[in-house]
């Protein structure tokens, strides 16, 4: 019967946890994209490189309303549905109408501000932080196969391996138990 060495056993055991970690964060990040978060948290994935290099193509952005917004924050702001994708852009300049404020944003990689300036009611809130490249792999587990290949697969190989450990601890037990029955 062949044994795996301490260290092989080890290293098994870290990349399993590593493996299951991943799952659990992409499946957290993806249910947290979907539905709202306390605190009114939203996680947004970024689909343009007008923020760049501060902000990725391809990452994700968390994003929360605060009271008050600043020149230099960065914003998200517009409509949020399947076929329109708000906008992440720095405030630039402040102004106000009607005593509300107006903000003048612009994309660090763009030259020019935006053309439409943005009303406080269309602000989603300030961006927190952003994690470079993780939304390509959030869009992807959105689609069917992505969901099957980055969710579905891997929690069925951890749950199969469960079920198999499992399994050689109750033959172990059984062969102690008739290893005990033998010698009574």
């Amino acid at each position: 019967k062949k044994t795996m060495s301490r260290s092989s056993y080890m290293v098994t055991k870290i990349v399993s946890y590593l493996f299951g970690a991943m799952v659990v964060i992409i499946t957290a990040l993806l249910i947290a994209s979907v539905f709202p978060i306390a605190g009114n948290f939203k996680i947004l994935i970024v689909q343009s490189g007008s923020m760049e290099p501060a902000i990725n193509t391809g990452g994700i952005v968390v994003v929360k309303p605060v009271s008050q917004y600043s020149v230099g924050d960065v914003i998200t702001f517009g409509p949020v549905s399947k076929t329109k994708a708000p906008t992440t852009h720095r405030i630039v300049d402040i102004r106000f109408q009607n005593g509300n404020p107006v903000y003048v944003t612009k994309g660090d990689a763009n030259e020019d501000t935006d053309t439409q300036e943005v009303l406080a009611r269309h602000v989603i809130g300030k961006v927190l932080f952003d994690i470079p490249f993780l939304g390509y792999v959030l869009a992807a587990a959105k689609t069917p196969i992505g969901f099957v290949v980055l969710i579905v697969i891997p929690a069925g190989l951890v749950a199969i391996d469960e079920v198999y450990k499992i399994y050689r601890e109750v033959r172990r037990m059984r062969g102690k138990a008739r290893e005990n029955g033998k010698r009574a």
